[in-house]
């Protein structure tokens, strides 16, 4: 049985998600491909970013393969741009579609051993839990990079 701060922390991640997929509902396709100056990246980058930060956490502790497919790192992983899009990029709507079904993916995929003890990461995190709380972080982070982003368009 999930212990109730699980509970919670698994909570938090679906209604921050919720809160990110919120403040997308009036944005276009073509106003997620704005870049504006000053910014390196669109709505849809980061979009796929969050989706793809998540589980690349994960797998850095468990040394596991995750759901992110190979080509996210690609397009969405530290470093990289819209100029890295290709025609199999997902769109903006499709982003939006996982990006709303990751936390229960996560959660079903490894709401159970959240307190397992992994090997540490460079950054010391050595449990998913602690990876969690640390991409909960990241996302509040991309979450206000998207609604500066909205302001320009």
């Amino acid at each position: 049985m999930m212990k109730q701060r699980h509970e919670i922390l698994f909570k938090q991640m679906e209604t921050y998600r919720s809160y990110v997929i919120g403040v997308l509902d009036d944005v276009t396709e073509e106003e997620a491909e704005f870049i504006p100056k000053g910014f390196n990246n669109n709505i849809r980058w980061n979009l796929g970013h969050l989706y793809l930060d998540q589980y690349l956490w994960i797998q850095a502790v468990t040394k596991e393969e995750t759901a992110a497919p190979e080509e996210f790192n690609r397009w969405f992983g530290f470093g990289t741009s819209p100029k890295d899009f290709t025609n199999e990029t997902p769109s903006f709507d499709e982003l939006k579609f996982i990006l709303e079904k990751q936390p229960k993916e996560i959660t079903r995929e490894y709401g159970s051993r959240v307190e397992k003890e992994f090997s540490p990461t460079e950054m010391g995190m050595h449990t998913i839990e602690q990876v969690l709380v640390r991409t909960i972080f990241h996302e509040g982070m991309h979450l206000q990079t998207i609604l500066d982003i909205k302001k320009l368009i």
